[in-house]
Formats: structure tokens, C-alpha cells, sequence
């Protein structure tokens, strides 16, 4: 039994995005949208654009922000995957 065991199942807020939606988030008191990078337990990792110098130079373009401050601009198309078919 392994005592470092990772909790698989994704809370109600996280269950609502996936790497490429677009969301909105505030950073610095300003308002920003992006796009999800990769998902960890409890935030999601998120590229962005900004026109202030001040935040691309503490950020560098990503941030990690807690899931229940992001909302859902658009979501990512999902491809559905089909079964494989055994010759």
C-alpha cells in the first residue's frame, strides 16, 4: 500500500474544465482570459497575454490559479475516441 497515493477524483469545480478551455480569471486586480495548460489537484496551469509589461515580467505569460476563482469563456473541442476495431 502507498502512503503517497493521488486523489484521482476531480472536485465539481474541476470536473468543469480541461487542458485547452478558455477562462477568465482576475490577476493583480486586472481581468484576464487564457487558456488551460495542465491540470493539478485543486487549480489548473494557464497561459495568458497581457499588454503591461509589469505583469509579463513577474509572470512570464502563465500563472497557476485555484479552480474556483476561473470561469468558462469557451470550451475546448473533444475529440470522442472511437473503439478499436481487432482485425
Amino acid at each position: 500500500m502507498s502512503f503517497l497515493a493521488k486523489n484521482t477524483e476531480l472536485s465539481p469545480e474541476q470536473a468543469k474544465y480541461d487542458v485547452g478551455d478558455q477562462v477568465a480569471f482576475t490577476l493583480e486586480k486586472q481581468k484576464f482570459a487564457g487558456i488551460v495548460e495542465k491540470r493539478y489537484t485543486n487549480s489548473f496551469l494557464i497561459s495568458f497575454n497581457s499588454d503591461d509589461p509589469a505583469i509579463v515580467d513577474k509572470y512570464h505569460n502563465k500563472v497557476v490559479i485555484n479552480n474556483k476563482k476561473l470561469k468558462m469563456i469557451k470550451a475546448a473541442p473533444h475529440k470522442k475516441e472511437e473503439p478499436k476495431k481487432e482485425d
